[in-house]
């Protein structure tokens, strides 16, 4: 059972102080600390169980420049048979359907039973890439599962809506899933992942490599084009009340009645 996995490394932004950067299109990143997109590390685990349980291989997949490299040692070190990444400097510039064109590119010439990708990108919450690979390759898919079970070239899935109801689906492979949080726990880095993954290669393609030029990947001609970021007004402030229990109460009845709420 060969699993593909897409993979993206993404800022850590829940403690940093996010800053805009003056075209007003991106994040300023001097400082941030870049890691593998958290929803991928739930797909990578999965892949990996699989592989595990029936066998075959592991290759993740990413689009980006060299310094998306250690990322892909990690992926290693979690139990991924092959890296690849497709070079390409601006990564930051590419919409989703532009980023899936890459992906469908390398994968194509794969062979595969199954593609995994997080539900989403931790950066961007678009939550459309996998989708748009599956239809290029021509290939079934699903989102948000949360368990995977494979039997006889069918996988049956379990979805996740909203309002906490599920959807099984019965999927003929192969087939691309993209996967929630919470399928599994992903197990922890060992020393000797670690080793192991640092004597494997990682294959490095161009555009060309992969049956691509530049002008296929015009970064103007995307589906969606950045025309502002920005942090948008508070409409509400929020004040902290600090004092002992007695102090804090008296402090809130006050507030509350000076706004007529009691």
């Amino acid at each position: 059972m060969d699993v593909v996995v897409c993979v993206k490394q993404v800022p850590e932004t829940a403690e940093a102080e996010i800053k805009i950067a003056p075209n007003s299109k991106t994040i300023e990143t001097a400082g941030l600390v870049y890691d593998i997109n958290e929803w991928d590390v739930y797909a990578l685990e999965e892949a990996v169980r699989i592989k595990e349980k029936f066998g075959g291989h592991v290759t993740v997949v990413t689009v980006g420049s060299a310094d998306v490299d250690s990322m892909l040692r990690k992926c290693l070190a979690r139990g991924a048979d092959r890296a690849v990444r497709v070079a390409y400097p601006n990564v930051s510039r590419l919409d989703p359907f532009l980023t899936a064109k890459i992906l469908h590119a390398a994968i194509k010439e794969m062979h595969y039973d199954i593609i995994l990708t997080g539900v989403q990108a931790g950066d961007d919450c678009y939550a459309v890439t996998g989708p748009i690979i599956a239809e290029m390759l021509g290939i079934p898919h699903a989102t948000m599962v949360k368990k995977i079970e494979l039997e006889s070239g069918v996988a049956r899935v379990v979805r996740e809506l909203e309002g906490g109801w599920e959807e099984i689906l019965e999927v003929k492979l192969p087939a691309l899933f993209t996967v929630q949080t919470g399928i599994n726990e992903p197990r922890y880095i060992s020393i000797m992942g670690i080793r192991r993954a640092m004597q494997k290669e990682i294959t490095v393609k161009n555009l060309a490599e992969i049956g691509l030029s530049s002008a296929d990947i015009n970064e103007d001609n995307g589906w969606l084009y950045m025309d502002k970021l920005f942090i948008p007004p508070m409409e509400r402030k929020v004040e902290f009340l600090r004092g002992s229990p007695d102090e804090v109460a008296a402090k809130l009845v006050a507030i509350l009645r000076s706004r007529r709420i009691i």
